[in-house]
C-alpha cells in the first residue's frame, strides 16, 4: 500500500466507523487536485455522498469573506489600519469602540466577540439587523488588548466592510471577485433562491458516541441543536459571513490551493502575493484565547498553525494556514510545500474527537507528499 492508499483506507475508515454519515477529503498539490474523495453518505437516510454534493462550511466560511476584504484593500478602497468609523460612521460613536481598526476586525482583537445577536438566529438572515447590532454591541475588551474568538459578529463586522467600501453585498462581491474566478461552482455564501437546496445532512453526535451501533441520540445535546439549526434551509440561504457557506471540500482545497501559492491558480489572480503575506503574517498570539480558552495565533482572517490546537496536523508547521468549523470540518494551505487540504463531513463531534480525525488525515496526507 503506498501513501496516498494509505489516507483513502483512512478516510474510508472514519466513515465505516461511524464517525460521520458521509464526508469529502480533496487534497491540491503544486496546483494540481491529487486527491478528490467521497465517501459515506448524505445523511442518516442519505443518498450516497459525491464530491460536488453541498455541505455546510460553518466558520470555514470566514476566510472567503476575509478575502473579499482583501480584495477591497487591493482597490485601494480602505486599509488594514483604517478606524471601522471612517467607513461606516454609525458604528461608534466616540469611546474606544471608535478605534477599533480594519486590522483588529480581521484578526479578533475588536473586543466585540460576545454580542446579544449572538443568540437572536432567527435575525440572523436580516442583514440591517445584523448592521444595527454590530453598531449597538459594547466592547468587552479594550481593542487589540488581546484575542478572542469572534464566532459571529466577525462575518458581519467583514461583511458590512466590504459593503461600505466597495457599494456591493459581501455575497455578491465573493462571488464575483472569489468563487467565479476560481471556478467554485459547487460553493455559495446563500443559496440563490430559484436554487435547489442540495445540502447533505447534518447530525450532531454524543462524545465517543459510534454513531452506526448506538443511534444519533439528538436529545437536546448542543451539537444536535447546533445540526439542527444550521441544518434548516432558510439558514444555507442566507448570508452569515461567519457561518453560512456551503460548499465542497474540493472547492475550498482549490481556494487553499491559490492562496498556497501566492493568490494565483490556473492564470487567474485572486489576491496579489503581497497581500497573501499581509493575510497570512502573524498578528496576534495568545496563550489562551478570550473565546476558546486555548492558545490561538492569528492572521488577518485566518488561524495559523504551529500549534497542538489548530486541527493542521499533529504538529503542523508555523507557516500552516487555514480555519476550522464546527466539529466537523477544517481547510489549510502549506505555502512551503504547496500543499492544500479541505476535509468537510456532516457529523458534528466534540472538539476532541475532532481534533483526533483531522489530524489523522492531515498526518497522513503530509506523509503522502513528503
Amino acid at each position: 500500500m503506498d501513501a496516498i492508499e494509505r489516507v483513502e483506507a483512512a478516510f474510508e475508515t472514519h466513515v465505516e466507523a461511524g464517525l460521520h454519515h458521509g464526508a469529502q477529503l480533496a487534497v491540491y498539490h503544486e496546483g494540481d487536485l491529487a486527491i478528490d474523495l467521497a465517501g459515506g453518505t448524505t445523511g442518516p437516510e442519505g443518498e450516497e455522498t459525491t464530491p460536488d454534493r453541498k455541505h455546510v462550511l460553518f466558520s470555514c466560511t470566514k476566510p472567503y469573506a476575509a478575502v473579499a476584504l482583501h480584495r477591497c484593500v487591493e482597490d485601494g478602497l480602505l486599509d488594514y489600519d483604517d478606524r471601522v468609523t471612517d467607513h461606516w460612521p454609525g458604528f461608534a460613536e466616540g469611546g474606544e469602540k471608535s478605534e477599533i481598526t480594519v486590522r483588529q476586525v480581521l484578526s479578533h482583537q475588536a473586543g466585540l466577540h460576545e454580542t446579544a445577536f449572538d443568540a437572536e438566529f432567527e435575525r440572523w438572515a436580516d442583514w440591517e439587523a445584523a448592521v444595527a447590532a454590530m453598531e449597538e454591541a459594547e466592547t468587552t475588551f479594550s481593542p487589540g488588548e488581546t484575542a478572542a474568538y469572534h464566532s459571529l459578529s466577525f462575518g458581519f463586522l467583514v461583511g458590512e466592510l466590504v459593503r461600505r467600501a466597495s457599494g456591493v453585498p459581501i455575497d455578491e462581491f465573493v462571488d464575483e471577485r472569489v468563487f467565479a474566478p476560481l471556478g467554485m461552482a459547487d460553493t455559495d455564501l446563500g443559496i440563490p433562491e430559484g436554487e435547489p437546496d442540495t445540502t447533505a445532512a447534518l447530525v450532531g453526535f454524543e462524545p465517543g458516541e459510534r454513531a452506526r451501533e448506538t443511534g444519533a441520540g439528538l436529545d437536546a445535546f448542543s451539537n444536535a441543536e447546533a445540526a439542527a439549526l444550521f441544518g434548516e434551509e432558510w439558514l444555507h440561504r442566507a448570508v452569515v459571513p461567519a457561518a453560512s457557506a456551503t460548499g465542497t471540500a474540493r472547492d475550498m482545497a482549490r481556494f487553499y490551493s491559490c492562496l498556497a501559492n501566492g493568490g494565483k491558480l490556473d492564470g487567474t489572480t485572486v489576491l496579489a502575493e503581497e497581500t497573501v503575506e499581509e493575510m497570512t503574517a502573524e498578528q496576534v498570539a495568545v496563550e489562551r484565547d478570550g473565546t476558546l480558552g486555548v492558545p490561538r495565533r492569528y492572521g488577518l482572517g485566518v488561524v495559523l498553525g504551529g500549534g497542538a490546537w489548530d486541527k493542521f496536523g499533529t504538529i503542523s508547521p508555523r507557516r500552516v494556514f487555514g480555519h476550522g468549523g464546527l466539529g466537523s470540518i477544517v481547510g489549510w494551505a502549506d505555502p512551503d510545500e504547496r500543499l492544500a487540504f479541505a476535509y468537510v463531513t456532516n457529523g458534528i463531534r466534540e472538539e476532541f474527537e475532532h481534533a483526533m480525525r483531522a489530524n489523522a488525515l492531515a498526518d497522513a496526507v503530509r506523509v503522502a507528499f513528503a
